[in-house]
């Protein structure tokens, strides 16, 4: 019994002692993830902040993060939002929801699938959302003080083609002016509840008549939402969707279809004719643009930095 007893003591010692060590590994990892790396304005850059950036960049990239640029990187983003607070330009939470989804349906996925993707490579989604809240408060700043000067004149762009040798030709485009009319489905509803909205969406198809009156009529029906005119523009569209909208006559509505809402289809109220630059001059004039956008970006950066209190640890 007594030796019973000694074996229970020591192995009550060895849990302790393992239970002890694991507890001060546990504290010692979340002191190394909290330690502090950078002051920027009295706001921190820590150990986690760098650590989560390099895994987000190393997924994105498929290349090693350098660990020093994306201390440089983070800096900047402290700058640019505190520069947007400054100037009231800041970004609601909602906004950077919505580009965070926008983001995952360009993947095709839902915005909690593209949350779990990120977690399974140890990537907290906040840091892919701070990023976005960054570049979009950026994006206004910049744009808004320095909209002026960023413009291209037809000079700048006639240039910009000659010393790249592409003839400047225009071409023919359709603008397609559309009225969104939804007929809204809960979340989670059985197939038999979408099918009585698509037949509901077949009938207000069959007895559409113009943009005018069916536009009205369909303001009158349950549950149905009639979104403002959009214009398209047959140079921006897939050509499956540019063929789907030139086979329907205007004032009647294309064949509906089921999207995270419910059933959609679009009224064609107008088809115009027009020019527009061909596609090369469009790449030169968005080339171009965003060159200058960064230029002045950086310079702008500069002088951020050069004002702020940047405490490196």
């Amino acid at each position: 019994m007594a030796m019973m007893h000694s074996l229970n003591t020591r192995s009550g010692w060895r849990a302790a002692l393992v239970a002890a060590a694991v507890l001060v590994a546990a504290t010692t990892t979340s002191a190394v993830a909290q330690h502090v790396l950078v002051m920027v304005n009295g706001e921190p850059i820590t150990a986690l902040d760098v650590e989560q950036r390099m895994k987000l960049v190393q997924l994105t990239t498929q290349k090693p993060a350098n660990r020093q640029a994306i201390i440089e990187e983070l800096i900047d983003e402290k700058l640019k939002v505190r520069e947007g607070k400054r100037w009231g330009q800041e970004i609601s939470d909602a906004e950077v929801e919505s580009s965070f989804a926008n983001m995952g349906a360009r993947m095709h996925k839902s915005a909690d699938q593209l949350t779990q993707d990120l977690a399974k490579s140890g990537i907290n989604a906040s840091t892919l959302k701070a990023r976005i809240r960054a570049e979009m408060v950026w994006q206004q700043i910049v744009r808004g003080r320095y909209g002026a000067s960023l413009q291209l004149s037809d000079r700048d762009i006639d240039l910009a083609m000659q010393s790249k040798n592409i003839e400047e030709k225009e071409v023919a485009v359709t603008e397609y002016v559309l009225r969104p009319i939804l007929f809204l489905v809960p979340p989670g509803s059985q197939v038999s509840v979408l099918e009585g909205r698509r037949k509901e969406a077949d009938a207000l198809r069959a007895r559409f008549k113009g943009c005018e009156e069916g536009l009205y009529a369909a303001r009158t029906l349950r549950d149905v939402t009639v979104r403002d005119q959009v214009v398209r523009n047959s140079g921006d569209l897939q050509p499956e969707l540019r063929k789907i909208l030139d086979a329907v006559p205007i004032g009647q509505l294309t064949s509906p279809e089921v999207t995270r809402l419910g059933i959609e289809m679009f009224a064609v109220c107008g088809k115009q004719e027009s020019k527009a630059d061909n596609p090369m001059k469009k790449q030169v004039r968005e080339t171009a643009f965003s060159e200058r956008f960064e230029e002045q970006s950086k310079r702008y950066l500069k002088r951020l930095r050069g004002e702020a209190m940047i405490d490196r640890r």
